[in-house]
């Protein structure tokens, strides 16, 4: 029997294997696709999750960031970060780098699907592995997720993400969102010619029909796209609670909220490693009062943005609010870092 088994291997799941191997617990991963996985994602990591990964012994290289700027028309508001900056990073070359770090410490990966969990008093069986733990980093719809009954179903608000990247020389290097009455754009400067341009907005349209609605945007983005299109969706994914028995939830699985902030590689990082601590010490338990304390700035700020961007005119006036009130705008993104 193996001490911990991690469904899914993206960066929640291998995180959470890097910090149970770097523990002196045995961990396997259990994950249907071939490294590296890309999905999604607007790939700025906020300077929390930089710092995580290099405590993991994770060397990443991207485009460093210096801060946070909205803009809207022509009004922006923009803060940098304090300490160390993020990095915008390909979501393939941080899972490769993940990846590496996990096998170096002896991690095994198989390739599969959780399926079935079936869990008694003192272990947990699934995958046809036995194991005394199984964290599932199972992604935005989990399945473990929904097989336990941890979800709430019939809440979503109906926003959905899609990315896509553009061979140009970056124009700066922060992390720019571009706001409009029904969504908003994330530009990402990930490389030295390339930018990845995420839009959130609700309803499902395709990614030329929302960018059409940042005009000063698509003016930057010279020729085609250099990738293709990749979506997520529906974001808001409440979940009751995130500990069930031996099981514990990391990551996106563990309930989302929304992208808006840009802080989900970072918490999953950061609920990876609280949930092998409480392994660690036999509390699982413990986990669940750790979820909350470490997302608490992140709920409530994503859900006040939220609120406020509800309504298209409300929308409007949270980037000229941001540029009148400059130290509580940095204030906020200090809060997130």
């Amino acid at each position: 029997m193996i001490d911990v088994l991690v469904g899914g291997g993206g960066p929640a799941g291998l995180a959470a294997a890097i910090h149970a191997a770097l523990a002196g617990l045995e961990a396997v991963v259990v994950e249907p696709r071939t490294a590296p996985v890309d999905k999604a994602c607007g790939e700025g990591v906020m300077p929390g999750g930089v710092t995580a990964l290099r405590a993991l012994g994770v060397e990443v290289t991207g485009r460093e960031l210096r801060g946070i700027r909205y803009l809207d028309g022509d009004a922006r508001a923009e803060a940098t970060f304090r300490g160390p900056g993020g990095l915008g990073i390909r979501r393939t070359t941080l899972h490769s780098a993940l990846h590496r770090r996990a096998l170096g410490l002896g991690v095994r990966m198989l390739p599969g699907k959780v399926g079935e969990v079936r869990q008694s008093a003192d272990r947990v069986t699934a995958a046809g592995i036995t194991a005394r733990w199984l964290i599932a980093a199972d992604g935005l719809h989990s399945p473990v997720r929904r097989a336990l009954g941890l979800e709430l179903p019939g809440r979503s608000h109906g926003r959905y993400g899609l990315r896509r990247h553009f061979h140009v020389a970056p124009w700066t290097d922060f992390v720019e969102v571009h706001w409009s009455r029904y969504g908003e754009a994330y530009v990402t400067p990930v490389g030295d010619d390339l930018v990845g341009v995420a839009v959130l907005s609700r309803g499902r349209r395709g990614y030329e029909d929302h960018l059409a609605g940042f005009p000063a945007l698509t003016a930057s983005l010279r020729g085609p796209g250099a990738t293709e299109v990749r979506g997520a969706g529906p974001l808001s994914q409440p979940v009751r609670r995130r500990v069930a028995g031996r099981v514990l939830l990391v990551g996106d699985a563990a309930g989302y909220l929304d992208a808006l902030t840009g802080e989900g590689i970072a918490l999953g990082l950061a609920t990876a490693g609280a949930a092998v601590r409480c392994l660690a010490i036999g509390r699982p338990e413990a986990y669940e009062r750790a979820w909350v304390r470490l997302t608490r700035r992140h709920r409530l700020l994503t859900g006040a943005l939220l609120a406020a961007g509800r309504r298209p005119g409300t929308a409007r006036l949270i980037v000229p609010a941001a540029s009148r009130m400059p130290r509580v705008f940095s204030a906020a993104i200090h809060a997130l870092q």
